[in-house]
């Protein structure tokens, strides 16, 4: 099982200048301000990462990214070059943004669970009276977020706060702002035609050299945002039941019913091969939902090898 997962890399291209491994993603920086985004197996639950790797979580994880990207690069510019294997992306190199643009077409995930707590504004933006929870919002509202100060996990901000703090000019977060609610438009309608609801999405962005706002990252994934199945949304409404939804909350719920939130203190629970194997197949079929497409398993008979090769052969060409 573990050998046909990609559970980390250590590459070493011409002209490389510094890796950056994130909780899911390594990221290499190489000469030319070219960047190779390598999406890992690895499975990332409440900030932290999980002992054993999803097989084609990777792939999944990056072939919706990069296919949401160019479906939607004729609206928002973005970072992406080219995919020259299922599990990599290479795109120009960006000084990020220290803020994550979230927003919110429904009273779902953190907004119900501050909705619930009493709380009517989220990030300086009102939420209406007599809401219930996976309502949707009159309109979709932007509720945006920065790693805390200490640690590494993401904290509620609000615009003025982004603009106080000077992590943003306000020239720069108004152009933020349209291309948020321009993407989350799209993907509301992408989603639609696959008989899904867009329920809420972050979207992160960078500046090239050049000054360009760009975005990077991952867009319209089941890691980095939510949806609901379009069918009996209504009914269940009416009747108050949960929503059917495609995310990675399906992980969460699992780990919560063992008794695990990330927690001090607390133990990771054992997956066992059978419990691996299902979350594998439940993101596969997230992806052929979300795509709209079968998934094509790539070879993982020796994952590490074949994206270095994939990788060379295509940086051969520059």
């Amino acid at each position: 099982m573990a050998n046909n997962t990609l559970m980390g890399t250590d590459f070493h291209f011409p002209g490389q200048l510094s890796v950056y491994k994130g909780k899911v993603r390594e990221v290499y920086t190489l000469e030319n301000d070219l960047l190779i985004m390598v999406a890992t197996d690895r499975l990332s639950a409440f900030d932290v990462v999980m002992p054993k790797g999803i097989p084609y979580k990777g792939q999944i994880l990056n072939q919706i990214a990069t296919k949401m990207m160019k479906v939607t690069e004729q609206l928002v510019p973005n970072w992406l070059v080219a995919t020259p294997d299922p599990n990599v992306a290479v795109g120009r190199a960006c000084e990020p943004f220290k803020v994550e643009m979230v927003i919110r077409g429904y009273l779902s995930g953190h907004a119900a669970r501050e909705y619930k707590a009493g709380k009517r504004w989220l990030c300086g933006v009102p939420m209406p009276e007599g809401m219930r929870e996976n309502d949707r919002f009159p309109e979709p509202i932007i509720t945006p977020a920065t790693k805390a100060e200490k640690g590494d996990h993401d904290e509620d901000i609000s615009r003025e706060e982004i603009l106080d703090r000077g992590l943003v000019s306000q020239e720069d977060y108004e152009v933020l702002e349209r291309y948020t609610k321009t993407l989350f438009q799209k993907g509301t309608e992408i989603a639609a035609e696959r008989g899904l609801l867009l329920v809420d999405t972050k979207y992160e962005f960078g500046k090239t050299k050049d000054g360009e706002i760009v975005l990077i990252d991952e867009i319209h994934t089941p890691d980095s945002s939510r949806y609901f199945y379009a069918d009996g949304y209504q009914d269940r409404q009416d009747r108050g039941e949960a929503q059917k939804q495609l995310s990675k909350e399906f992980v969460r719920q699992w780990l919560i019913s063992q008794g695990f939130q990330g927690l001090q203190g607390q133990v990771v629970p054992e997956m066992t091969d059978s419990r691996i194997m299902s979350i594998s197949e439940r993101y596969i079929e997230l992806y052929e939902k979300i795509a709209g497409e079968q998934f094509e398993k790539g070879d993982v008979s020796n994952l590490h090898e074949r994206i270095a090769i994939n990788i060379s052969e295509y940086l051969k060409k520059l």
